[in-house]
């Protein structure tokens, strides 16, 4: 284990809000499933989300193909978090140049090495992305990345 943090970066209509947790010694995997509750449990009321992750882990357990065989507290916390949203999983390759992932996870390793969440650190990687519409995804529909 090392000193991880997770970073959920929010979209709506084009503009972005990042929110971010230091997490103290956790694995990768348990980054990327504290990132996707971290990100739904800051949508203030139920809706449709479009959820992106470069997790394979978190994408194939969430539909079922992967057994939670490890990481149950942390499953339990993804569980009740989308439980009041419909979320659609997708997987998007990492470290190809995306820009909304590539400020997700600059943000989480510099969140890491601080040890603690810094907000200009948050803001820096919501400037990042600017106002984008991620293609092909609904106007009414919050993204999380």
């Amino acid at each position: 284990m090392a000193r991880a943090a997770a970073v959920a970066l929010l979209g709506f209509k084009g503009l972005w809000r990042a929110f971010g947790t230091y997490l103290g010694q956790a694995t990768n995997q348990q980054a990327e499933i504290a990132a996707a509750a971290l990100g739904l449990e800051a949508l203030k009321e139920p809706c449709r989300v479009s959820l992106h992750t470069d997790s394979r882990y978190v994408i194939e357990t969430m539909k079922g193909n992967f057994r939670r065989k490890t990481n149950h507290d942390w499953w339990k916390r993804l569980d009740e978090a989308k439980a009041r949203h419909e979320v659609e999983w997708h997987w998007s390759q990492g470290h190809v140049g995306h820009v909304i992932q590539e400020a997700a996870d600059r943000a989480a390793r510099k969140i890491a090495a601080l040890g603690h969440v810094e907000p200009a650190v948050l803001q820096n990687a919501v400037d990042k992305i600017g106002v984008i519409e991620p293609e092909g995804q609904g106007a009414d529909e919050p993204d999380l990345f």
